[in-house]
C-alpha cells in the first residue's frame, strides 16, 4: 500500500486529485505500530491507545480543535456520508437539506438518500465554472453540505460566505475538504468538516470533524468507539497516517502551492494552444489544469497519454469506468458532447518542473490542433 511517494521514472503522474503519493513522513510515522486493539487493556492495547491518542491530538492542533471534536473514518466517502446522513437524520423532515448540482458525488449520494426517506432536499444550480451561489441559503434551511474546492474542475467555493449566511438563519454547515486542503486553508466556524487521507498523502483513512455540541446519528452501530458516532475497532495507521499527511499540510502548504500554480498555469496555457477549452473558475485550487476539447473523447485522451507515459483523467475518479459525462460539467451548462471532451491534469508534491517539461511535450505531440479528428 504504501511505496516511495514517487512515480515510475518512465512515467508523468499528473493525476495527484486522484491520489495523491504516499508521503515519506508517512510511510516513516507508520512504521513499527503495535499490534494490540486499542481498546484492550494490555501492554500492546495501551500501546495502540497511546498511539492513536497521539494522532487524534495531532489532528486537532491541526485544525485548532478539541481532541473530542476529532472523528476516525475509514475514507472521506465515509466522513462525508457520516456528516450528511448523521445530522440530516436528526433533522425534523421539513427542514431543508441544501447543497450543489456540483458537489461530489459522496455528497449527492447522501442526500438524496435522505429524500428517499422523506427529507426536504434541495440541491441548487452552480455557474459556469461549478461556483455554488450562497444566495440559495433561505429561510427553513436547516443543513448546508458545500465543498471547499470542486474535485473536477478546482474552482474555490466561497465558504466562508457560506457558513455566514447558514448560521445566520441557524443552519448547520458541513464542509467536504476531502478536496483542497493540501493547497489552500479551510475557513473557520465550519460544524462538519469532512477529510480524505488519500488526497492528503495518508494513502487510508478518512477524518471528521465535529464541532463540540454537535450531535450525529451513527451510520456504524456496536461498541463506543470515536466518542460512539463510528463503532469498530480502530483503525490506528489509519489515524495516525491522515494526521501525519496533515501536519505536513500545514508546514509545508504555502510553498508547495507557490510551485504548483506555476507548473499548473504553464500546462493550462498549453492546453488551451492544443485547442481546449478551460474550466473552472480563475480563483482555482493551484495545481488544477482542466479543459475541455471538442471533438475528442475523454477516455480516448487518457489513453493516449497513458501509453505516452502521463497518467491524467478526465474528472472524479469515482466515477472511472463509467462512458456518462461529468455531472459537474453538465451542472455547468456545457451540453453532453462537450462534457465528454473532458481532461484534467494535477500537480503534486512530488512533481518537478523536469515532470511538467517532459508532460509539455507528450501533450503537445498528442493533443496539437493538427491532430486532433472530427
Amino acid at each position: 500500500m504504501f511505496g516511495s511517494g514517487r512515480a515510475r521514472p518512465d512515467r508523468v503522474y499528473l493525476d495527484d486529485a486522484a491520489g495523491a503519493p504516499v508521503l515519506p513522513e508517512v510511510a516513516a510515522a507508520i512504521r513499527d505500530l503495535p499490534a494490540g486493539n486499542p481498546s484492550s487493556l494490555h501492554a500492546e492495547g495501551r500501546a495502540a491507545r497511546a498511539r492513536l491518542d497521539g494522532a487524534r491530538d495531532a489532528f486537532a492542533e491541526a485544525l485548532n480543535a478539541e481532541r473530542l471534536e476529532i472523528t476516525f473514518t475509514s475514507s472521506g466517502t465515509e466522513a462525508v456520508n457520516l456528516a450528511v446522513l448523521g445530522a440530516g437524520r436528526r433533522l425534523p423532515k421539513h427542514a431543508v437539506i441544501l447543497t450543489w448540482a456540483a458537489e461530489h458525488q459522496s455528497v449527492l449520494g447522501a442526500v438524496r438518500r435522505l429524500q428517499a426517506d422523506g427529507h426536504r432536499i434541495t440541491i441548487a444550480p452552480v455557474d459556469d465554472v461549478a461556483r455554488a451561489d450562497p444566495d440559495a441559503i433561505t429561510d427553513g434551511t436547516a443543513l448546508v453540505s458545500v465543498s471547499l474546492a470542486n474535485n473536477e474542475v478546482g474552482t474555490i467555493q466561497p465558504v466562508a460566505e457560506v457558513i455566514r449566511r447558514a448560521h445566520d438563519i441557524g443552519a448547520l454547515v458541513h464542509i467536504d475538504a476531502c478536496a483542497g486542503p493540501r493547497w489552500v486553508p479551510i475557513p473557520h466556524g465550519a460544524d462538519l468538516v469532512s477529510f480524505s487521507g488519500h488526497k492528503l498523502g495518508a494513502g487510508c483513512g478518512g477524518a471528521l470533524y465535529v464541532r463540540e455540541g454537535v450531535r450525529l446519528d451513527p451510520l456504524l452501530y456496536g461498541g463506543p468507539q470515536e466518542w460512539g458516532r463510528r463503532a469498530g475497532r480502530e483503525d490506528v495507521t489509519g489515524a495516525i497516517a491522515i494526521a501525519t499527511a496533515m501536519a505536513v499540510t500545514l508546514r509545508d502548504r504555502a510553498v508547495r502551492a507557490a510551485a504548483a500554480a506555476t507548473q499548473a498555469q504553464a500546462i493550462r496555457e498549453l492546453l488551451e494552444r492544443c485547442g481546449g477549452t478551460l474550466t473552472g473558475a480563475g480563483a482555482r485550487l493551484p495545481n488544477f489544469a482542466s479543459a475541455t476539447f471538442a471533438g475528442r473523447r475523454g477516455e480516448d485522451m487518457l489513453m493516449a497519454l497513458d501509453l505516452a507515459g502521463v497518467a491524467a483523467s478526465s474528472g472524479s475518479a469515482c466515477a472511472s469506468g463509467s462512458l456518462d459525462p461529468s455531472h459537474v460539467l453538465l451542472a455547468t451548462g456545457m451540453s453532453f458532447d462537450e462534457a465528454l471532451g473532458s481532461l484534467r491534469l494535477t500537480t503534486g508534491y512530488t512533481t518537478t518542473d523536469t515532470d511538467v517539461a517532459r508532460a509539455r511535450a507528450i501533450i503537445s505531440s498528442l493533443l496539437a490542433p493538427s491532430t486532433a479528428h472530427a
